[in-house]
């Protein structure tokens, strides 16, 4: 097998981390980027030249442009591109504030945007290449008090389910990569809003709750990631972990028993059927 040529953004830890390595490791080359170059000169130490190590901030057009354009020149190609930068917000929707919002998306949605804008015309040109957007379990089901969190991956959800069917005919492959919670510094580093004493007891309730999760281990993903995009017909999406499925099951025969429920109301709600009208 032809060795592959991966672009990772958000590669100084955790997932994007670990990935990185298991790429490298087989004998893959990657465009590793992180905000802090120091984070990931330590991959080049360790791999050479199959190593390319670019400072990076998604939230920065030019930037990411730039470090697109870099990478394919480099390399020559680009097989793998992993769109893993973001950050978590903690607070209910109350509590959260305009610019904290602001920049939570700017990062983990408008971020994933910039990077595909950037990289799409290279992969239409060349007629391949495998995109993996890293949402979450909780862009499927979300969560309370990180519930602009799960907003950004519900619309990177849905973005890539677009996209997947804008780039078929190009040869580009869309997955959406969906992990579980993972025993990883992640939640360590979200941002914080202020709490507002009213909902300290359900805070306190929240956090005992998540006290207790089972997390997963996040060295297994990399076995996982590996097999995606070796695969040659790859899935749209995947759930990493094994506490997602049920929960999804649950969560959607629970919105069908409610449609069904409301059946009724809705298909009132219909009129009379016209046919729409050509802009």
């Amino acid at each position: 097998m032809q060795s592959k040529i991966w672009f990772i953004t958000g590669a100084s830890r955790g997932l994007g981390r670990i990935w990185a390595e298991a790429a490298l490791k087989r004998g893959d080359k990657v465009t590793t980027t992180a905000r802090n170059l120091t984070d990931i000169a330590d991959l080049q130490q360790r791999f050479g030249d199959a190593v390319l190590p670019l400072a990076l901030d998604v939230t920065n057009a030019g930037q990411v442009e730039q470090g697109i354009q870099q990478a394919y020149a480099h390399f020559g190609r680009l097989d793998v591109l992993v769109n893993n930068a973001g950050f978590s917000l903690i607070g209910t929707v109350e509590e959260a504030t305009d610019a904290e919002i602001h920049d939570l998306f700017d990062a983990n949605y408008f971020g994933v945007v910039r990077v595909l804008r950037a990289a799409l015309p290279l992969l239409r040109q060349q007629g391949s290449g495998h995109i993996l957007g890293v949402s979450s379990g909780l862009g499927v089901v979300p969560a309370p008090l990180i519930g602009f969190y799960c907003s950004t991956k519900a619309a990177v959800e849905s973005l890539h389910e677009t996209m997947a069917q804008e780039v078929k005919a190009f040869g580009i492959k869309v997955t959406l990569v969906e992990p579980g919670a993972y025993a990883t510094d992640f939640g360590k580093s979200a941002n914080r809003a202020t709490p507002m004493a009213a909902y300290e007891d359900f805070r306190k309730k929240i956090m005992e709750h998540l006290v207790t999760l089972e997390r997963g281990d996040p060295q297994a993903t990399a076995s996982a990631i590996l097999k995606i995009v070796d695969a040659e017909n790859p899935p749209l999406r995947v759930a990493l972990g094994s506490s997602l499925l049920p929960t999804a099951r649950a969560a959607y025969a629970d919105r069908i028993a409610t449609w069904e429920a409301w059946r009724d109301v809705s298909n009132a709600a219909q009129g009379e059927t016209q046919r729409a009208v050509p802009a």
